[in-house]
């Protein structure tokens, strides 16, 4: 069975999700350094850092669950570089100091798959808001973490992915397509705000609706 904790990070409330399956957890998201989380994760084993784009408001947290846990970091390939580039991450348009590099050790492209306990991820590339935004798909469990791509009623800004606004807004009505053709419904645990379900999105979300 598969355990879910969240916890709502920094001004611009970023959930982070702590997932357990057997004993083993993985970590979305760490979007800053926080004493509540780290407490919660502390002695645990902890196997990855799953992020699922690099937004500085999504990734500002990384450094301190690997000091704590060792857990290998993982992130889509084209978001890559965003994880040590503060100008990439937009972390220097918010923060004053520097941003930490981090090392992604794993890197993702679209259909890899991850394991941990008794929980298998497939990774879904769902370019938009980044060009290297993914989805984390359980499809045992009947869930999606769904980062900055899909929201209860909205979705993701495509003005912050480095391309071209429109090129980016194609991208992501493409991705939400695909979201959108999955067999069946999930559970939705998106990047910021509320939990809500793929069908709920399919018949009242106008951007999946497009």
């Amino acid at each position: 069975m598969l355990n879910v904790t969240k916890f709502v990070i920094g001004e611009i409330e970023t959930n982070t999700y702590v997932l357990e399956s057997d004993g083993v957890f993985a970590v979305i998201d760490p979007a800053l350094e926080n004493a509540e989380l780290l407490d919660f994760i502390k002695g645990k084993n902890v196997k990855y850092i799953l992020l699922t784009h690099g937004h500085f408001d999504h990734i500002s947290g990384v450094s301190s669950v690997v000091r704590e846990t060792g857990a290998e970091v993982c992130a889509h390939s084209l978001d890559s570089e965003m994880l040590l580039d503060g100008n990439k991450s937009l972390y220097n348009s918010h923060f004053s100091g520097i941003q930490e590099p981090i090392k992604a050790d794993i890197l993702l492209n679209d259909g890899d798959e991850l394991e941990f306990g008794n929980t298998k991820i497939r990774v879904m590339h769902t370019k938009g808001h980044t060009n290297g935004s993914v989805c984390y798909i359980l499809e045992n469990d009947r869930i999606i973490f769904s980062g900055d791509t899909l929201f209860r009623l909205s979705a993701g800004r495509t003005d912050l992915a480095g391309i071209s606004p429109v090129l980016a807004g194609r991208n992501e009505i493409a991705s939400l397509k695909r979201l959108a053709q999955l067999p069946g419904d999930y559970t939705v645990y998106p990047g910021h705000g509320e939990e809500t379900t793929l069908q709920f999105e399919r018949e009242n979300n106008r951007y999946m609706r497009h």
